[in-house]
């Protein structure tokens, strides 16, 4: 890797990280997958999993301890909590906000893969790089980057109850007040078999309520619903009225 390829790391880390690492190497591996080490074996010898097993830990650390502190609720709902902050598609997005697409170093067969499978790299190096700032920042700024770009989802995840089973919840909202259950209908398949995305729609009592769309038909309703319960629960609607 060349002086200006590192700069790029270097002006990343300054800009969306807000500090320089000490060892910028750590953030370099940080953002390298699997792939790119068998392809370019005489120049990169190490990828992003062992720094994603760590961050991941810390991760779960900060987000465990926010929660135990500033919320006093049972067990069971504390860890869907945590769950919704710190699954693949938070922790995917929180990467596509901070912008190290660009940065991530693959494979050509990767870089020409899947939405999917572009989904979980990005996921992967978000916990990669919580594993870096924390060997080379020490635990008070990993906690910091974690408070920035994944606690932040709190108050959406509560004020949408998003943390719930989305189809369970919405079946429930609208047998009590509809008096009868969803219907998830395919309304379009699209792509090769091994990469199809669906599109479902939520029924209820014959009327398109909401879409949704993913690659198994079981993450497009999950999807659906989840939408199906931001609509009613803006117009006023919940379990509890």
């Amino acid at each position: 890797m060349n002086k200006e390829q590192i700069d790029e790391y270097k002006a990343f880390a300054k800009e969306k990280l807000g500090f320089e690492f000490n060892d910028i190497n750590l953030l370099i591996t940080a953002l390298t997958h699997r792939s790119y080490i068998n392809e370019h074996r005489a120049s990169a010898q190490e990828h992003n999993e062992r720094l994603e097993f760590l961050g991941d830990a810390v991760l779960e650390l900060v987000s465990s301890d926010f929660l135990f502190k500033n919320y006093d609720e049972p067990e069971g709902i504390m860890t869907a909590w945590r769950a919704a902050l710190v699954n693949t598609e938070a922790n995917a997005d929180s990467g596509e906000k901070l912008g190290y697409a660009p940065l991530v170093r693959l494979s050509k067969g990767e870089k020409n893969g899947s939405e999917r499978a572009h989904h979980v790299i990005m996921a992967d190096c978000y916990e990669a790089i919580i594993g870096a700032i924390y060997l080379d920042q020490g635990y008070k700024a990993a906690e910091d980057f974690i408070k920035k770009n994944s606690l932040t989802r709190i108050n959406d995840i509560l004020e949408t109850e998003s943390w719930r089973d989305s189809k369970s919840y919405l079946q429930e909202l609208v047998q009590h007040h509809e008096g009868t259950t969803p219907d998830y209908v395919v309304m379009k398949e699209e792509g090769p078999d091994h990469d199809k995305t669906f599109t479902l729609g939520v029924y209820v009592k014959g009327h398109l309520v909401s879409t949704g769309v993913g690659h198994s038909k079981q993450e497009a309703q999950t999807k659906a619903a989840g939408e199906a319960i931001r609509k009613y629960k803006k117009s006023g609607i919940s379990l509890d009225k």
